[in-house]
């Protein structure tokens, strides 16, 4: 039998190297990390590294 925990918080800022993306779809802008970087709002994939 399997049982699951509490859920918990990692605070991963600051470890990672999130870098900050504008979608050119829908001017979303977010953090992301990774090469194949979507939107998470419109799932678009056409995304630009804004500094």
């Amino acid at each position: 039998m399997c049982s699951v925990g509490d859920s918990f918080d990692i605070d991963m800022e600051g470890k990672l190297p999130f870098k900050q993306y504008a979608c050119k779809e829908c001017g979303n802008k977010f953090k992301g990390i990774g090469k194949n970087v979507k939107c998470p709002s419109c799932q678009s994939g056409n995304v630009e590294e804004s500094k």
